[in-house]
């Protein structure tokens, strides 16, 4: 591995193997979600606790300090809505000059298997990793099994996340699943990190699947509706932090969370 790969990726993944990452990239497609109406707004708060941002280009552009000194993971895949006609027919919408220009630490793209646009997603990934591999950027696949959700069960997305590897993503975001996760994981030769999804129903729900993947090998979060959503965000990354990089039991994280949407912590 080159030295610009290694250095990137020691950016974004810590010392210690692990990795919180904030994506609030969802307006790529949802438009104006809530709780991201003003993103520079949303992450102000919460940016320290994270150990890098993902987001589009125009996002980063306009909303985001350029002092900032998170490093960035640049959603370079879009061009379609919640309003379309099916959300795998992404493309790839940013050059490698543009990545380089905004001093991106790495790229992510969603690749979608089991859709009738799975083709056009995995050749997007495949040529995507061709450009970013000859300057030295890490590629993250963002997977996505199809709209079913009995498909997010660990054989389907151990699919995915290795053929992502496979294509040479240097890093898979997946989706966690509470049978078997460890599959995911083991089948998967590059560091995976677990998605959020749609808003849980509690914050120990939250606590107890982030430790939970994490026993079963993953590396860290890429978690965004989970933390910006909640009623005290700050509260909600300090204690899913704690889990990842001081090995917070889930209820110890409760407490926490608890302590500093008091004040006392």
């Amino acid at each position: 591995m080159e030295w610009g790969m290694k250095n990137r990726l020691s950016r974004l993944i810590q010392k210690d193997g692990k990795a919180l990452f904030l994506p609030v990239d969802h307006g790529y497609f949802q438009g104006p979600t809530h709780g991201l109406e003003k993103p520079e707004e949303t992450i102000k708060p919460i940016i320290q606790y994270a150990d890098a941002l993902m987001l589009t280009r125009g996002v980063l552009r306009n909303c985001i300090d350029p002092a900032i000194e998170k490093p960035i993971i640049m959603r370079v895949s879009g061009a379609v809505t919640v309003v379309g006609e099916d959300l795998a027919n992404e493309s790839v919408v940013t050059s490698i000059q543009e990545i380089l220009r905004l001093n991106a630490m790495a790229v992510s793209m969603s690749v979608f298997a089991g859709t009738k646009y799975e083709n056009k997603s995995l050749s997007n990934l495949a040529k995507l990793v061709d450009e970013c591999e000859d300057y030295g950027v890490p590629v993250m696949a963002v997977t996505a099994v199809g709209k079913e959700l009995e498909k997010r069960e660990a054989r389907y997305l151990a699919l995915v996340a290795r053929v992502s590897a496979e294509l040479g993503a240097r890093v898979v975001k997946t989706y966690y699943c509470k049978e078997n996760f460890e599959k995911v994981v083991d089948g998967c030769p590059v560091p995976v990190v677990m998605a959020g999804g749609p808003k849980t129903e509690s914050q120990k729900e939250v606590f107890d699947f982030v430790y939970d993947g994490l026993q079963k090998g993953a590396i860290g979060v890429n978690l965004g509706r989970n933390i910006w959503q909640t009623e005290n965000p700050v509260a909600s990354i300090r204690a899913i932090r704690a889990i990842i990089h001081e090995n917070y039991t889930p209820q110890e994280a409760l407490d926490l969370f608890n302590q500093v949407k008091a004040g006392k912590a």
